[in-house]
């Protein structure tokens, strides 16, 4: 869906041109992009303490890192539930340390332990790298609940465009494999849904994220797939899953202007017609990403407390309100 200026929350048109400069869906971009953030290893939020582990992958190729975030307060020595944070990027750049925000807010609201790992980007290594890499930190977590000091046996999973689609796949991997108890799933406008046939997506030239980069991005990181005709399974696009019972209680939100909005909708009915709890929001005249580029515009506020408020729910296990219908 083409968008005008007029389209755009007021508070969000200065940042909406900006972002059009400056975001282009170019390979060159994704690159450059991935090179910034990756200037970024090794920061964190004031507030926090970030211990970095590295794990052996399961195919045997090399190591993953895993950023391992607590609160840098007397809390940090008891015993906190987990989450599982997947960084965003369209599999194709970022790392932990660029949303160190988030994972800072989360412990705030709820302290908590944040193991984020810094997965293979598919600029490198496609398909099913990333979500291999984070199903295997699912999996290290599980089985290193003690050294943890996890508070029980369950663990979330939290993740933004990208990584709210790492997410949606590691919950269903979770699922069909029977390997990990999960508590809750926060996929935030996930990317879901290869196909692009919605008309949010089709001819959408919205800031930051829009048609043209979203499908530069699924190439990318699908191109293993394409290049041999394969079929694309359920854990490269969650939207391609047909069956979505026995998945935790789920958060999500999206904006108007975002190329993921019928995708998102789509996946929020299938759950609850799967008669999964599930909290929703959807927020008019806001572009992909917008809380994160123009904070202050109160829209972006508003999300941040959706997020937050639906966090803490999920953290005390307050899901008796969300619906499933």
């Amino acid at each position: 869906m083409h968008h005008e200026l007029g389209d755009i929350d007021p508070q969000l048109r200065r940042t909406a041109i900006m972002a059009k400069i400056l975001f282009r869906p170019a390979l060159w971009h994704f690159r450059l992009m991935h090179w910034l953030m990756s200037r970024l290893e090794g920061k964190v939020s004031a507030g926090l303490s970030l211990e970095q582990r590295w794990i052996d992958r399961s195919d045997g190729r090399g190591r993953i890192r895993l950023c391992v975030y607590r609160p840098d307060t007397a809390a940090s020595q008891s015993e906190l539930p987990v989450i599982l944070y997947l960084h965003g990027g369209g599999f194709a750049m970022g790392n932990p340390e660029a949303t160190g925000s988030v994972i800072a807010r989360m412990i705030e609201t709820r302290p908590c332990i944040v193991v984020a790992p810094d997965y293979r980007k598919s600029i490198v290594a496609p398909y099913p790298a990333a979500i291999d890499d984070c199903f295997d930190a699912l999996l290290w977590i599980d089985s290193h609940r003690k050294p943890l000091r996890a508070a029980d046996n369950r663990i979330a999973v939290v993740g933004h465009s990208a990584g709210g689609g790492l997410t949606a796949a590691v919950t269903l991997r979770a699922r069909d494999r029977k390997t990990v108890d999960i508590a809750f799933q926060m996929p935030i406008y996930p990317m879901i849904d290869d196909r692009m046939n919605n008309p949010s997506v089709v001819d959408n030239n919205a800031p930051a994220w829009n048609e043209k980069s979203n499908r530069l991005a699924w190439d990318i990181y699908l191109r293993d797939l394409h290049d041999r005709r394969c079929a694309i399974p359920y854990d490269a696009a969650p939207a391609r899953a047909t069956d979505f019972s026995g998945l935790p209680p789920t958060v999500t939100y999206v904006s108007e202007l975002d190329p993921f909005k019928d995708e998102t909708f789509a996946y929020v009915d299938r759950l609850r017609a799967a008669g999964v709890p599930v909290k929703f929001q959807y927020y008019p005249g806001a572009f992909h990403g917008s809380e994160v580029l123009a904070p202050k515009a109160s829209v972006s506020k508003a999300m941040v407390a959706f997020f937050l408020t639906a966090f803490a729910e999920a953290m005390d296990g307050r899901f008796e309100t969300w619906a499933t219908e």
